[in-house]
C-alpha cells in the first residue's frame, strides 16, 4: 500500500528555498594545514564577505517566454593582496555553475562593518531572507552555510569550560581552545513546524505575542534533550494551543540559519478541538478552512509566511497551491 502522504492531492513538500545547494563542502580537505595557502595559489578561488549578515549580490534580469524576471547571483571575488585576511572559513568546492563556475573552492570572510567593501557597479549588500527565492541553488546553499557558520563564530569565540579564547582550525569549522585543548563544533538547533489539521480539513494556525500586527503561522517549537522529533510536535502543540494531535508524519525539512535552527517539517491530525492560545508564547490560535484563510489574507486581516520560509510551504501544501495575497499598491 502506497503512503498517503505520497498521493496526488497530498505531497510531500518538494525542495525547499533554503535546502537547496551544490557544493561540496570538502571535509577530508579541511583537516590539511596548508588548506588555505593551496587554494590561495588557484586562479578559480573565490571569496565570499558577510558583514552584519549580508553579502554582496548583483541583480541580473532573464528573459522568459512571455515576460521577464529578476535573479539574484552572489558577487564572489578573487582574493585581496593580503590573502583571504582574518579568520577565513573554507565552504567548500562548488559543483555547479553559478555566480562562478563549477570546481571553484570558496572561502568565507566576515568584516566588521566599517571594512566591510563599498557596493559598486550594480551590486548591493543584502541579507538571507531578502533574496534567498532569487538566488539559484548554488548561491541559495553558500549563502545558508555562510550565514549560519559566521553566526556560530560570532558567539562561541570563548571556551564554555574555561573562557579563554578559541582559535580557529580544519577551515574554521572547529574552535579549540589553547588552554585545555577541547574542541568546539558548530552549534545545530533543531525544532519541529507543523501544519495540524481537523476532520473538516481546516488548518491551526496562531499568532506569537512577539510578532507584530496580524501574522499566523504553523506551530513550532524547539525539541528538548532526550525527546523524539514526534513527542516534541505533541508537547509543543499541547502547550501553545491546548490541543491533543495524533498521528505526527514527517514531510521535509530546511536549515534555518537565524541564528542556528534546523526546521523540521510535520503534518499532524487533531480531533477539532477549540484551541486555546496559552498567552506565553502565542496570543491567538484558531483554526481556518481554504475560504477562511483565503478571505482572511485578502483582507488584510491575516499575514502569512513568506514563501521562504517552511511555513508557506506547509502551509501551501495543505491549501493545495499558493495561497493569494493582496497584489502590492502599484503593482499588476
Amino acid at each position: 500500500m502506497s503512503s498517503p502522504l505520497r498521493t496526488a492531492e497530498t505531497p510531500q513538500l518538494g525542495t525547499l528555498p533554503l535546502a537547496r545547494g551544490a557544493v561540496d563542502r570538502g571535509s577530508e580537505r579541511r583537516v590539511a594545514e596548508d588548506l588555505f595557502a593551496t587554494i590561495l595559489e588557484l586562479p578559480s578561488t573565490r571569496v565570499m564577505y558577510i558583514s552584519g549578515g549580508k553579502t554582496l549580490v548583483r541583480d541580473t534580469v532573464r528573459d522568459t517566454f512571455r515576460s521577464t524576471a529578476r535573479d539574484t547571483e552572489l558577487v564572489l571575488d578573487r582574493p585581496g593582496p593580503g590573502g583571504f585576511g582574518t579568520d577565513p572559513v573554507y565552504l567548500g568546492r562548488t559543483l555547479e555553475n553559478g555566480s562562478v563556475a563549477a570546481g571553484a573552492d570558496v572561502v568565507m570572510v566576515t568584516l566588521p562593518a566599517e571594512e566591510a567593501p563599498p557596493a559598486l557597479d550594480g551590486t548591493r549588500w543584502a541579507g538571507l531572507r531578502d533574496v534567498a527565492t532569487t538566488l539559484g541553488a548554488l548561491d541559495a546553499g553558500l549563502f545558508v552555510e555562510a550565514c549560519a557558520v559566521s553566526n556560530w563564530h560570532a558567539t562561541h569565540t570563548h571556551c564554555p569550560r574555561c573562557g579563554a579564547p578559541t582559535e580557529l582550525e580544519q577551515g574554521g569549522w572547529v574552535r579549540r581552545c589553547p588552554e585545555d585543548g577541547s574542541q568546539h563544533f558548530p552549534r545545530t538547533d533543531p525544532a519541529i513546524i507543523v501544519a495540524i489539521t481537523d476532520p473538516q480539513d481546516r488548518i491551526l494556525l496562531g499568532s506569537a505575542a512577539a510578532w507584530p500586527g496580524n501574522r499566523y503561522s504553523t506551530l513550532a517549537g524547539f525539541v528538548e534533550p532526550g525527546e523524539s522529533l514526534e513527542a516534541a510536535v505533541i508537547r509543543e502543540v499541547a502547550e501553545e494551543a491546548a490541543v491533543v494531535v495524533r498521528n505526527p508524519q514527517y514531510l521535509g525539512s530546511q536549515p534555518w540559519p537565524f541564528p542556528a535552527s534546523l526546521m523540521l517539517g510535520f503534518c499532524a491530525e487533531a480531533d477539532g478541538t477549540e484551541p486555546q492560545a496559552d498567552g506565553v508564547e502565542m496570543s491567538d490560535v484558531r483554526w481556518f478552512s481554504r475560504k477562511e484563510l483565503t478571505e482572511a489574507v485578502a483582507a488584510g486581516e491575516v499575514t502569512i509566511p513568506s514563501s521562504i520560509s517552511i511555513a508557506r510551504n506547509l502551509i501551501d501544501r495543505w491549501y493545495g497551491g499558493s495561497v493569494p495575497e493582496p497584489v502590492p499598491a502599484g503593482g499588476k
